[in-house]
């Protein structure tokens, strides 16, 4: 089951994202990869600046969230474009 809560998480991190940045890409399974991408790199980036999110539904989609929109920008900075 929790890696249902996963899927649901990592694609409304990663609908929220490219919301944020409006990105040009969609579709819900860059949403879902995007998302999950984006809680490794929102995990890993928090630990850096030791800021530790609550351990419920809304830390995580904050992390993974912010972790997204990192992977947004970076793109952007390689492709030179909207991703």
């Amino acid at each position: 089951m929790s890696w249902l809560w996963a899927l649901i998480i990592g694609g409304v991190a990663g609908w929220l994202a490219g919301a944020i940045m409006d990105s040009s890409r969609g579709g819900i399974l860059f949403n879902i990869v995007l998302g999950i991408l984006g809680s490794f790199v929102g995990v890993w980036l928090f630990g850096l600046l030791n800021i530790f999110p609550a351990d419920n539904i809304w830390g995580v989609l904050l992390t993974s969230t912010v972790g997204a929109v990192v992977i947004i920008v970076i793109a952007r900075l390689i492709t030179g474009g909207k991703v």
